[in-house]
């Protein structure tokens, strides 16, 4: 089968990933893959960290996701040896003040309601295990299990997986390599009455004709025309500012680690702040949300962030600022993604609105995604994910994704 993915961000990627895996053929269309939100992502994979309040429903999916990494990126060192950035560091939820500390106690209580584990950690505590960390710090949680990747790594091994001539042994009946088209998609058509192929328009006036097609290009879904214009979605951009520094050669001596070896989500002033150290010596900090509509980087959010970077690790007063970006994230109404079927088009999948938590739930996204473009029978648990990212749960349209399977998808 031969199935174009529209979009090369990480879920697109990911996706065309499974699918190759699959052994369909797949094209790739994306002016500038892994240059969207996926370029400015800090890459927690942290569901108990991340999670707030009312986010019930995408709890489940961020764990599921979360599961998933370590057997996906097992595969994928298979294919590759370009680096991925994965590690298992867990991360730190720290306070900057006694009424920040009340404040992460609050959601620390709702994670244990939640069966989500976390630890209390001390002042002291804290200080042996990150001395870079401020001695002010009031205290915090420890939460083992939140881990971290390097997307722009994962973007290119990913790339290079494509690609690369893969080793028979290590992936049976594997088929040939992803073709990469550098160019926009403006519209998606169905070819035939039947739905059994679909001809994807670039903005060069180029027609390319495939089986299925995924629409993963985040809120470039609003802007397509054909069949997805008869099914608007509702997206929302969520902007975020995000920097990165890297420590000036010298800084340290002998001995002496990173300003922060695990990953720390801290709360100060009531403000949310991120360190991601990378295993090179950059550090990426963030992230602002905002819905400003505003597409370039917020001066105000930027000073903010390094003012509490620094509260949190004074050492970051000292690194070098090498980067700041700011991107727009697709968001839907309840923070959900939606992965399903285009209503009367059961040859395109959309998969979309995937937010702040993309990068966690790409591996997630992209093995379901992969199931519905190739008729896969669903397990109950899998039902019951894909019913909860339901693109048509806002609106009338068809019903779960089971009750499509059901009705047959022409092969």
């Amino acid at each position: 089968m031969h199935i174009g993915v529209v979009g090369a961000g990480v879920v697109g990627l990911q996706t065309a990933w499974q699918l190759r895996l699959r052994g369909h053929r797949v094209t790739i269309f994306d002016p500038k893959p892994g240059h969207g939100a996926t370029r400015a992502a800090a890459g927690m994979l942290a569901p108990i960290s991340e999670v707030q309040f009312g986010q019930d429903k995408l709890y489940p999916l961020m764990l599921a996701a979360l599961r998933e990494y370590p057997e996906h990126i097992a595969r994928l060192a298979r294919a590759t040896d370009r680096p991925h950035g994965y590690l298992e560091n867990g991360t730190l939820l720290v306070a900057g003040d006694r009424a920040d500390l009340t404040r992460v106690a609050d959601h620390a209580r709702v994670h244990a309601e939640h069966g989500m584990h976390t630890r209390p950690i001390s002042q002291q505590r804290l200080r042996e295990a990150e001395p870079g960390l401020n001695p002010r710090l009031a205290g915090g949680y420890e939460v083992p299990t939140d881990h971290q990747i390097d997307p722009r790594l994962l973007v290119g091994a990913l790339q290079d997986a494509l690609s690369a001539e893969l080793d028979p042994g290590d992936f049976p009946g594997v088929g040939p390599a992803a073709v990469s088209r550098e160019e926009t998609v403006v519209r998606i058509d169905e070819s035939g009455g039947d739905g059994a192929t679909q001809d994807v328009t670039t903005a060069e006036g180029r027609v390319h004709r495939v089986d299925r097609v995924l629409v993963a290009c985040g809120l470039g879904y609003r802007s397509l025309g054909g069949v997805t214009e008869g099914f608007p979605l509702d997206l929302r951009a969520v902007h975020g500012d995000v920097l990165r520094l890297r420590l000036r050669e010298g800084y340290l001596a002998p001995g002496e680690r990173h300003v922060v070896t695990a990953t720390v989500r801290a709360t100060v002033l009531g403000r949310q702040v991120y360190l991601v150290p990378r295993a090179d010596g950059g550090l990426v900090v963030g992230a602002s949300v905002r819905e400003d509509g505003l597409s370039g980087v917020n001066a105000g959010c930027v000073q903010e962030l390094l003012e509490d970077a620094v509260t949190v690790a004074p050492g970051v007063r000292d690194m070098e600022l090498v980067e700041t970006m700011a991107r727009a994230r697709p968001g839907t109404p309840d923070d959900i993604p939606y992965l399903g079927y285009v209503p009367d088009a059961p040859g395109v999948v959309v998969s979309t609105g995937y937010s702040r938590h993309g990068i966690l739930l790409s591996p997630l996204g992209a093995r379901l995604g992969a199931a519905l473009l190739t008729h896969e029978p669903l397990g109950d648990d899998d039902a019951r994910l894909l019913e909860t990212m339901d693109p048509t749960r806002f609106g009338a349209g068809a019903g779960p994704a089971r009750e499509r399977l059901a009705g047959g998808i022409p092969a």
